[in-house]
């Protein structure tokens, strides 16, 4: 079964506009800081997204409803909103990959890099969290850390980006960040909790880029 077709919609790159293929996207967003993009299953669904804002297409969250009992949902409980949240996206497993901290409650962005050339969502997961607790940290804030990603909360506890991919040009900004945030955790202590995001109780996490 052939892949259905995409267009992709660019606020911020080299080039913005709507693009039918992945590759004519990647060129517009590869090394460009704070790139904007997001893909649409029509060409007049991307084409309005193009009049409109980013924020209003990535990120928000869409109607949910959750297919869990309410004796489970109660048990659960809401989210904390004394909170940020964090995400990673990835387009391929390596791919670009970036990634960002919001507020749990308002959804505003406190922090986000990338995209980075080559990356996995696991290591945009690892440093996210990481970020996060550094921006805690600096700010002096009891606020908690949710992240959806068991993976990216066990290596933050052994304080090791377990990753697979191998080391070179392309994906050299990405280690020297997974570098940096290893040193971090090793010479930092920190109180910030982080919880796993209860996605099948509350949908997807506030920092979700909305790509799926």
């Amino acid at each position: 079964m052939s892949k259905k077709k995409k267009y992709y919609t660019v606020w911020k790159g080299h080039h913005t506009g709507v693009f039918d293929s992945w590759n004519d996207c990647k060129a517009q967003i590869k090394d460009y800081q704070g790139a904007q993009y997001k893909s649409f299953s029509t060409f007049e669904a991307a084409k309005k997204a193009l009049k409109g804002h980013y924020k209003d297409y990535v990120g928000k969250n869409k109607s949910f409803i959750s297919e869990l009992s309410a004796a489970e949902l109660k048990k659960i409980g809401q989210p904390n909103y004394n909170s940020i949240a964090v995400d990673a996206a990835s387009s391929g497993n390596p791919g670009i990959m970036e990634y960002r901290g919001v507020d749990t409650k308002t959804k505003q962005q406190l922090f986000i890099q990338g995209p980075f050339e080559e990356g996995t969502n696991n290591i945009g997961e690892f440093l996210a969290i990481v970020h996060g607790l550094a921006f805690l940290k600096k700010n002096n804030s009891n606020r908690i850390i949710y992240t959806d990603s068991r993976t990216a909360m066990s290596w933050v506890k052994k304080k090791n980006c377990n990753t697979k991919l191998d080391r070179n040009s392309k994906n050299k900004p990405v280690f020297d960040l997974i570098d940096r945030a290893i040193m971090w955790l090793k010479n930092n202590s920190y109180n910030t909790t982080i919880v796993k995001w209860e996605t099948k109780a509350w949908g997807e996490i506030p920092a979700d880029f909305g790509r799926k």
